[in-house]
């Protein structure tokens, strides 16, 4: 079933109303035809069932039938990501919106190969936002993940301190012993937020691990195997979801 997502102001008077980019999309890559039903979400939790009554040039308007319970996790887990090479990002950002995290970050830490200037960063934070929009259309998600413009690693630390983060977590690969990673991974309780920060391919610099133990991040291992950067964000995210869901 398709899945479209719409501000909560497009949906009056028991219609939901379909414009811009994904009208296009209905009508010549889809092409939609009255009668058809597919799912809206409007942003807030919430998903409805529609079914499409009429499409023009301007809009699609669609027939609201019911309400169905949202599909995001019980706690907002923002994804903390040093910046990685090539197109790894763009993996990333794809899975994380396929996990259910609320937002990812991406970080510019010492050890990252890739700089990005404020220029490029925008840019790339754009390409990046219109890969998560389209993830969460595709695994049927509620609420779009957000993607932010990079920051400095320090700026990463003062946003996790101002946003006041209930668990915080920097998986370090000299980090020792799983006990520290279960107990923090069962910490998690719904209505909770939680932060992690995942390094580079290079890694994180003992005095970045340092710093994030200031703002109260935990350290924690992932296991004995050294992960690739992608890997470990997604292993985190993987774990976090199954928890938070009742699967382990």
């Amino acid at each position: 079933m398709h899945h479209f997502f719409v501000e909560p102001e497009q949906m009056t008077e028991g219609l939901a109303r379909i414009a811009g980019g994904d009208l296009n999309h209905m009508k010549n890559a889809l092409r939609m035809k009255p009668g058809e039903e597919f799912l809206v979400s409007d942003g807030t939790g919430g998903d409805f069932l529609c079914r499409l009554e009429e499409l023009d040039g301007r809009e699609a308007r669609a027939r609201i039938l019911e309400r169905r319970e949202g599909r995001e996790l019980p706690t907002g887990i923002w994804l903390y990501q040093g910046l990685p090479k090539s197109d790894k990002m763009e993996l990333i950002v794809q899975k994380a919106a396929e996990l259910g995290a609320a937002a990812v970050v991406p970080v510019a830490t010492k050890n990252a190969v890739v700089k990005l200037d404020e220029r490029k960063g925008k840019d790339k934070a754009r390409r990046w936002q219109t890969i998560a929009k389209s993830a969460c259309e595709q695994s049927k998600r509620s609420r779009i993940m957000q993607v932010e413009e990079p920051v400095s690693f320090a700026r990463a630390l003062e946003q996790i301190r101002e946003q006041n983060f209930d668990l915080r977590l920097i998986p370090y690969e000299n980090q020792e012993g799983m006990a520290g990673t279960k107990a923090a991974f069962e910490s998690l309780r719904p209505g909770m937020r939680a932060a992690v920060l995942i390094g580079p391919e290079g890694g994180f610099d003992e005095e970045e691990v340092r710093q994030a133990q200031a703002a109260g991040v935990i350290p924690v291992s992932l296991g004995k195997r050294i992960l690739r950067t992608e890997t470990a964000a997604l292993t985190v995210l993987a774990a976090l979801m199954l928890k938070l869901e009742g699967g382990i």
